[in-house]
């Protein structure tokens, strides 16, 4: 059984943790400190497993480096930062995610929903839960495809043109590929949004126009997004093969 550092304890480790030199005490204490998620991420994990039927990948807890580094980044407490542990889910579509979610939220008593999909983060699109469990916030992902494969682009420039690149930084160039890539995605999952919403209502007394539209929409759906599928993995493999993954 780990013992649970207090809430002072974890922010003095953090602010520790900050200055240039890292020293193997504070290693060891926060080795502690993550090591008190492992039982909550399992909890989440097992119920998403049993309960929904799906899969995470996950990550039961964030590297020395990465929270250094937020905490570097961000305006934030060690003891504030949420993603400690966390795994992913990636399912189809848009209609899947809201699914997902209204069903993980069903499954838990205390959970905070950060919508990144309208609003998005650099680019970045998902929908996170925060789980708390036993005291422990546990980040659960969830993303489409899509939103999948962007992230796996913005890591790959990270690791070939600069690490800011995730954050804002870097180059305007890489910058601009990811906002197109972030907008083309998004316009898309709103186009399939606005499908379903035709669909439900095809069998009804609709207009002739939306007929019009839901006949050009199924026309073009499967060729776009083979296209923006195709695009995207073609410029994740191109990277992955100048960092040699």
């Amino acid at each position: 059984m780990t013992t649970d550092l207090s809430k002072t304890q974890i922010d003095k480790l953090g602010n520790r943790l900050k200055s240039d030199e890292l020293l193997e005490p504070d290693v060891q204490q926060l080795d502690q400190y993550r090591r008190t998620f492992a039982e909550p991420y399992e909890h989440v994990v097992g119920l998403i497993r049993s309960s929904l039927g799906l899969e995470p990948t996950g990550r039961p807890a964030k590297s020395t480096t990465a929270i250094r580094e937020k905490l570097h980044r961000e305006s934030i407490r060690l003891s504030q930062i949420q993603d400690i542990a966390g795994c992913r889910l990636v399912v189809e579509n848009i209609e899947a995610q809201d699914r997902t979610v209204e069903n993980l939220k069903a499954q838990f008593d205390d959970v905070t929903v950060v919508d990144r999909r309208e609003k998005s983060s650099h680019g970045y699109r998902a929908v996170h839960l925060i789980v708390r469990f036993g005291g422990k916030p546990i980040e659960v992902q969830i993303r489409t495809t899509f939103q999948h494969l962007w992230a796996e682009l913005s890591e790959k420039l990270a690791d070939v043109v600069d690490p800011a690149i995730k954050y804002g930084g870097g180059p305007q160039g890489a910058q601009d590929l990811l906002a197109i890539g972030s907008e083309m995605i998004s316009r898309r999952e709103r186009q399939y949004v606005r499908f379903a919403e035709l669909s439900l209502a095809q069998g009804q007394n609709i207009s002739p126009e939306m007929e019009a539209e839901i006949a050009a929409i199924r026309a073009t759906d499967e060729q776009l997004d083979a296209d923006i599928m195709n695009g995207l993995t073609e410029m994740i493999e191109k990277l992955s093969t100048k960092v040699g993954t």
